[in-house]
């Protein structure tokens, strides 16, 4: 994984990802140096953002927030204490294998 796209940091973890709306599930996807997440909802009055916020938060049992791209398809977040060592475990798992 590309180290532009998970920045670990002291307070936590900053990804870079790519919005992919109005799929069929909520995926997260590593393809060639981009993160791409899949999100069921249409990208209408932040239906797509707090599904980001929502299953990430139940993903890593940790705060999630957008720092950028609140209205565009790539995005910022931060995931408070977490290592990037535990973003590619969790992507890794057999949960987000195609």
């Amino acid at each position: 994984m590309n180290s532009m796209n998970a920045i670990e940091t002291r307070d936590g973890l900053i990804l870079e990802i790519i919005v992919k709306p109005r799929s069929k599930a909520f995926r997260i996807v590593v393809e060639e140096d981009d993160i791409a997440i899949f999100c069921r909802e249409e990208p209408i009055k932040g239906k797509v953002n707090n599904e980001i916020i929502r299953e990430l938060s139940r993903l890593f049992r940790r705060d999630v927030r957008i720092i950028s791209g609140f209205s565009s398809r790539q995005k910022k977040l931060f995931v408070s204490d977490t290592k990037k060592s535990e973003f590619e475990q969790i992507i890794n798992s057999s949960r987000f294998q195609p």
